[in-house]
């Protein structure tokens, strides 16, 4: 599951075509040694906070789609810090990055729960990702066919927003005695569940497909289950990137989850009434 490649520069020439799962991997990877590296060095020239969030997302983001014209040639790409490009709803493979997934948290230094996300969609599904948590060392990645570990005795763990966590948060709490786990970004919050640290990841009030579609990609592929907070499914690369929320948990809790949602809220007032 989790994997600590050797720095690599993802533009580097290879012998063999990489796979979809080593792409992603390998681009997630390279964000993220980039990302340790300038921050060392911003923090040593007493940079602001801002101008370090400022250059995390931008070098990031151009690494990133870099390396995706390279390694992917012809495919499409949605990144929070490019423009949007509308040919990648008809594009057959489309890539959705997030360079950095909790800005803030990168800012504040030492945070270590920051992420970069990197996925590619078919048909509206995350078929290939990784998510690089830098400041840990690791990046998760799907296509490695590895399982969910075993969960630790005691009460259901919750990972939630540091700032605001939503309302649903605290009666799925509620309701099957979850302890709440404040964390930062989302694909750290979603990889807490996948390395079996955590057992929910619940979000509402939403997010943007970038957000979410790597973690979701990489939980898939150890087993949890994954759809929005009603069971519908998630999908991706939509005309409208905005998702207004999703589940992230081990497949145990699905039902009693699933049942908290319904009882207190109808389908058409959850946007409105998540938070």
């Amino acid at each position: 599951m989790p994997l600590n490649p050797p720095s690599t520069n993802a533009t580097d020439n290879h012998k063999e075509p990489l796979d979809d799962h080593a792409i992603a991997a390998q681009v997630a990877t390279a964000a993220g040694e980039l990302l340790m590296a300038l921050r060392a060095d911003l923090v040593a020239q007493g940079a602001p906070r801002w101008a370090i969030e400022q250059q995390g997302d931008a070098q990031a983001h151009r690494l990133c789609a870099q390396a995706l014209a390279k390694l992917a040639p012809g495919d499409a790409l949605l990144s929070e810090e490019g423009t949007d490009d509308p040919v990648r709803l008809g594009a057959e493979r489309t890539w959705i990055v997030d360079p950095l997934d909790g800005t803030r948290e990168y800012g504040e230094y030492p945070r270590r729960d920051f992420a970069v996300h990197v996925a590619l969609v078919k048909k509206n599904r995350p078929v290939a990702a990784a998510v690089a948590l830098p400041a840990v060392g690791v990046t998760y990645q799907s296509g490695l066919g590895l399982e969910l570990p075993q969960r630790d005795e005691g009460p259901p763990r919750m990972v939630v927003s540091r700032s605001r966590p939503p309302h649903i948060c605290y009666l799925i709490a509620e309701a099957i005695g979850a302890e709440l786990i404040p964390m930062g970004s989302a694909g750290a919050k979603a990889m807490a569940v996948v390395s079996g640290e955590a057992d929910i990841y619940a979000h509402a009030g939403g997010q943007y497909e970038w957000d979410s579609c790597a973690p979701v990609g990489v939980a898939n592929a150890v087993g949890l289950y994954t759809a929005r907070l009603d069971g519908a499914p998630l999908l991706y690369n939509q005309p409208d990137p905005w998702l207004p929320d999703f589940l992230i948990c081990r497949p145990e809790y699905t039902d009693d989850i699933l049942a908290v949602v319904h009882q207190h809220f109808q389908r058409s007032t959850y946007q409105n009434r998540w938070h």
